[in-house]
């Protein structure tokens, strides 16, 4: 049989300060649905998650505060940058975040933004537990010997 080819998924935004900020627990792959000058925006990869959180309360899983920059090419039927977007997500998996965040105290990050394989656009979103600024010291200190221990091992080896 023949392989398929395998495509690296194009990551438009990444929340890299969530790792940071956040003890990162289940993570989901959600949908979300986009009006079309917004995929358009998304596809030249000027989008931004890093101050944008996701809410289930209603039933349904929406993103707030999510930049995606207005696409330069349309004209009166552009979209808006920083409006809420609803998350394509199972009742299952929209029922155990909102668990999650009842009981626990848990909150819901958005990590990245991507285009899959069959170029459809998807957010990562994580169940997450914000750190303490001890926490956050302590996992800088691990980050940093584990690269230590790297340079250390390549260096004799």
């Amino acid at each position: 049989m023949a392989e398929k080819k395998t495509q690296e998924r194009k990551v438009v935004a990444d929340n890299r300060r969530a790792r940071f900020d956040f003890e990162i627990g289940e993570v989901f792959e959600a949908g979300i649905a986009l009006s079309g000058t917004e995929v358009k925006s998304l596809r030249s990869g000027r989008a931004t998650v890093a101050e944008s959180y996701v809410s289930a309360k209603t039933g349904e899983a929406i993103i707030y505060n999510t930049f995606i920059p207005e696409y330069l090419q349309a004209n009166r039927f552009n979209h808006e940058p920083r409006r809420p977007r609803k998350l394509l997500l199972h009742k299952r998996q929209i029922a155990k975040i909102w668990q999650a965040v009842e009981r626990e105290g848990m909150t819901v990050v958005p990590l990245r933004i991507y285009f899959n394989e069959q170029g459809r656009a998807k957010v990562e979103i994580a169940i997450a537990r914000g750190r303490k600024a001890h926490d956050k010291r302590e996992a800088l200190k691990a980050k940093d010997w584990a690269r230590d221990k790297q340079r250390l091992m390549r260096d004799r080896g």
